[in-house]
């Protein structure tokens, strides 16, 4: 069995508590158009198999101490699910803490790989519906069953957003976002991630339409500013 690996980071820091692995793997239904990542939209060769993923991981063993592991990111890799439940098996026995840094839209059936997963990273998209499929370009159905299978699980989460003006900066959206995390069971972190334009040239060099290139870059103090309302209206 192989999956298809874009790249592994080691010694991360922001993907997960302590110092971490973070493996991007290649592949998503999604087409949010300020991904940062485009070059990982197609599933691409299948590159590795489950015990060369795990020599790479283990190698860096002895930093994982004070809450490091392994971070498995994209892309998406919820459409790798048989091929990451082996490799999850496999750090389990060594006691390696395991992050999915996820969309939340897969294949189905998540409770097969979740249970080997100790914290989620959930990349929240929009929470209307008809802005769920402006930035992505598809429903939001998938996501909501993901969440729904978290949660009876009782998975920790992290949530990250991304500030998008003109789309996600302004009052209505804070106040339903503060509505719509009331939902998790478990939430241990809130993440407001100002848009910015870094992955432009990516877009590019792949030949690929950049529909973000009349959206400003988000101030990064009013990103502040909003996240300070939203936690009035999340806590309140």
């Amino acid at each position: 069995m192989k999956g298809s690996i874009a790249s592994i980071e080691t010694f991360g820091v922001l993907d997960g508590p302590g110092i971490r692995t973070v493996v991007f793997f290649n592949g998503c239904n999604l087409r949010c158009i300020y991904c940062h990542n485009p070059e990982m939209f197609n599933m691409g060769e299948k590159n590795m198999t489950v015990d060369e993923l795990l020599e790479k991981i283990l190698k860096n063993e002895e930093y994982y101490k004070n809450n490091g592991g392994v971070t498995f990111s994209g892309g998406e890799p919820l459409l790798h699910q048989e091929f990451l439940i082996e490799v999850c098996k496999k750090l389990k026995e060594n006691n390696i803490h395991i992050a999915l840094d996820t969309a939340g839209v897969g294949l189905g059936n998540y409770d097969k790989l979740l249970k080997y997963i100790d914290l989620i990273i959930l990349d929240i998209k929009h929470v209307f519906k008809d802005g769920y499929k402006l930035v992505t370009g598809r429903d939001m159905d998938k996501v909501n069953d993901f969440i729904k299978v978290s949660n009876a699980m009782n998975k920790k989460f992290w949530i990250r957003q991304v500030i998008v003006p003109g789309i996600i900066d302004n009052n209505d959206y804070i106040e339903e976002l503060a509505s719509y995390l009331k939902q998790f069971n478990n939430i241990e972190k809130i993440e407001f991630l100002p848009y910015h334009k870094l992955g432009r040239e990516k877009y590019i060099k792949l030949g690929i339409p950049y529909k973000c290139e009349n959206i400003p870059e988000m101030d990064e103090y009013k990103c502040e500013e909003l996240y300070n309302k939203f936690i009035e209206k999340y806590k309140g």
